[in-house]
């Protein structure tokens, strides 16, 4: 499982920075291939060089935009999907990364184990 339940103990740091890791890998294929979707779709809608598909496509998957305004109609369809679909890889990987952190601080918080020093029940 990758998450652990309430009752079960905090997972160790090293644990933590492996599952770190883990989600940081996954976010980097899901990136990796929608900038391969990006520059393909751009190198063959809009008939620009690798490299400048490669701008547009990451400048979208970062949140900032195209830089070549797109020209031809299949062009300017392809554009508006890929900057619907960019969004959406934003923030699905924001979520992908933050979640482990937010987990970790939740679970610490929520924790239904033993208190350091002393009983976990309070009179």
């Amino acid at each position: 499982m990758f998450w652990e339940h309430v009752r079960q103990r905090p997972i160790t740091m090293a644990q933590f920075v492996r599952r770190l890791l883990t989600q940081m890998g996954r976010s980097s294929v899901i990136i990796l291939v929608s900038l391969v979707i990006g520059m393909a779709g751009y190198s063959s809608f809009e008939h620009l060089a690798w490299r400048d598909s490669f701008l547009n496509a990451a400048m979208l998957l970062g949140g900032m935009g195209p830089v070549n305004a797109p020209v031809t109609n299949d062009g300017k369809i392809f554009a508006g999907l890929y900057a619907l679909y960019a969004g959406l890889v934003f923030l699905v990987v924001a979520g992908m990364l933050l979640a482990p952190v937010i987990h970790a601080i939740a679970h610490r918080m929520h924790w239904e184990g033993e208190t350091p020093g002393g009983d976990a029940s309070v009179d």
